[in-house]
């Protein structure tokens, strides 16, 4: 029989629960060996419904650093920390995925390629929105040329009222931002991801704390506290590229308005355009009348029988893994993920000079 991958998972609070211990429950291969937490009771709770009979549980990662069983580590703990405890689990011969955004700070990022590219272990980013069908769809369309060049795009991460109350999500020391960090991040992954183009010249930014001082405003979630929000609302980018092409960016978790979005993006290209606004869109003129073509990306199988999971979460995994077992590259690259974190923290730092960031 296969060994098993021994995981180790640090931080077991919402993104832990909600995404990547489902997702690892359902890979044969792989096993959660290891829960650690700052809480140790999330810890134990973790390791009882996800873990072996002789699962770790410890409230200190380097702990797990140390555990020559364990292969794979899974940082999932608030944005700050994710440099220190992926160098540290990189440094100590394990390999990494860390949940988006890679960090707080592009120094921080360069910190954590650095420390990957020396010592030759695997580190991938939790941007599971490239494993959606409308993505993974799209990403073959930009590969084979379709589009054309693509030289203008949106990239929509838009909530009308969905502030998370719960965690440290309002806590910019902790997490670096907002809405812009948290969702923004997604949406400009898979922008740049599908245009294949990594290198920004200048950034300008806007951000608006506009809305977070009243509580009480219909939210998803329920209301907030005023006193905790210390993050903004809703920001803004507008990015160059060094061969002339233009990203605007838009994120907000409270915003009045009705043009609602998250983690998608629009393409303009020389030869056809696409958009996620409304399922998976293909547009441009075709014998001289211009079209629109729907994509239907149902999966429709046999009854009773689903085959193997869609979900984009297991498929982000299961790349992973592949990827460890057969030492192939990651999908989702540090290289790709650092450029990320780079424009975020150049729309921050712009609207906080009222100046552009040149690259």
């Amino acid at each position: 029989m296969e060994q098993k991958i021994r995981v180790g998972i640090v931080g077991c609070g919402g993104i832990a629960n909600q995404k990547h211990m489902p997702s690892l429950k359902e890979l044969p291969d792989v096993e959660m060996a290891a829960f650690c937490d700052i809480i140790e009771d999330r810890a134990v709770k973790a390791a009882k419904e996800y873990g072996g009979e002789n699962a770790i549980v410890c409230t200190d990662y380097k702990q797990l650093i140390a555990d020559p069983t364990i292969d794979v580590i899974h940082v999932l703990t608030p944005n700050k920390d994710h440099c220190q405890i992926t160098v540290d689990a990189l440094e100590g011969g394990k390999h990494v995925m860390c949940e988006k955004p890679m960090a707080k700070t592009y120094a921080d990022a360069k910190k954590m390629l650095d420390a990957a590219k020396k010592t030759g272990k695997k580190l991938t980013i939790g941007y599971q929105s490239r494993y959606r069908q409308d993505a993974l769809y799209l990403k073959r369309v930009c590969e084979n040329g379709d589009l054309g060049e693509i030289y203008f795009a949106k990239a929509h991460a838009i909530r009308r009222r969905a502030v998370p109350t719960w965690g440290v999500f309002l806590d910019e020391e902790k997490q670096g931002g907002g809405p812009l960090i948290d969702i923004g991040t997604h949406a400009l992954d898979l922008t740049l991801w599908m245009m294949d183009n990594y290198k920004p010249k200048t950034v300008m930014g806007s951000v608006y704390k506009k809305l977070g001082a009243n509580g009480d405003c219909g939210n998803a979630f329920g209301p907030w506290d005023p006193k905790e929000f210390n993050v903004e609302d809703s920001a803004f980018g507008f990015i160059t590229m060094e061969n002339g092409a233009t990203i605007i960016l838009e994120s907000a978790w409270a915003l009045n308005t009705l043009d609602i979005d998250e983690a998608k993006t629009s393409l303009s290209g020389t030869k056809a355009g696409a958009d996620m606004r409304d399922g998976l869109r293909i547009n441009g003129d075709r014998y001289g009348k211009l079209y629109i073509d729907k994509l239907d990306l149902e999966t429709r199988g046999v009854a009773f029988f689903t085959g193997q999971s869609q979900e984009p979460s297991v498929l982000e995994a299961r790349a992973f893994y592949d990827a460890i077992k057969n030492d192939t590259e990651v999908n989702t690259k540090p290289e790709q993920a650092i450029v990320v974190t780079q424009i975020l923290e150049a729309i921050y730092e712009s609207a906080k000079t009222g100046k552009p960031i040149q690259f």
